[in-house]
């Protein structure tokens, strides 16, 4: 395409000088670009998956008898008001929360307990099902001893240590309870009640509340004249 002239007007292959209609672009797209150069594959996937899995394996055999997926964390509520509905592990317990489960802060990483200082408890059903997640944590720990010769107090027995196994996967999995369904049988009377024609009326009620507060203090005031 060669262009000859103002913007408006343009001369083709052929040679004909065309004219174009309006104030249009003019025709040029590129349509080679080599796409084939850019494509990127993806076959390496199988290879990479059975490198993830050796590379578990080893991690698993080297920090045995510890979990593999690391040390236990909280229970906690996600932020925002969109997500607060929901639950997921956090950073670590609080301090205030190792102490009511009455482990100490240093102790706490020693035995596979994450600590997170920053991290405030604003409520007390949080506290308590943390605590308790730490006390369900504490009756299941089989804590090894650094000399198989010399054992402290708080080591396990020979025979808790035979059967320990390591833990693969979460430690205590967060699992998020769903409301229960309560079956009634139903009545007459649960027949008889109209649930809409209530919500209506409370409705009315409370739409029309200042009004009839206005009517009767205005009453009030026109008997004691």
């Amino acid at each position: 395409m060669v262009l000859k002239g103002n913007c408006s007007s343009w001369r083709d292959e052929t040679g004909v000088l065309s004219r174009m209609k309006h104030n249009n672009v003019i025709p040029n797209g590129h349509f080679k670009k080599d796409w084939q150069s850019y494509v990127r594959t993806w076959f390496n996937q199988p290879a990479r998956k059975k490198r993830r899995r050796l590379a578990r394996q080893k991690k698993a055999v080297r920090i045995f008898p510890r979990p593999t997926s690391g040390p236990l964390r909280p229970v906690v509520h996600s932020q925002t008001l969109k997500y607060n509905m929901k639950v997921r592990a956090g950073r670590g317990f609080t301090l205030e929360e190792l102490k009511v489960a009455g482990i100490s802060i240093k102790l706490a990483p020693t035995i596979g307990i994450a600590v997170d200082h920053r991290r405030k408890n604003r409520c007390l059903e949080s506290l308590q099902s943390n605590v308790q997640r730490l006390n369900t944590y504490k009756a299941k720990l089989i804590v090894f001893p650094r000399r198989s010769k010399k054992t402290k107090a708080g080591d396990a027995s020979q025979e808790e240590l035979a059967s320990a196994m390591q833990v693969q996967g979460p430690v205590i999995p967060i699992t998020r309870e769903k409301p229960g369904v309560e079956v009634v049988a139903i009545t007459d009377d649960l027949k008889a009640n109209k649930a809409f024609a209530k919500l209506r009326l409370e409705r009315m009620n409370k739409r029309l509340m200042g009004v009839r507060k206005k009517r009767a203090a205005e009453a009030e005031k026109d008997e004691k004249k």
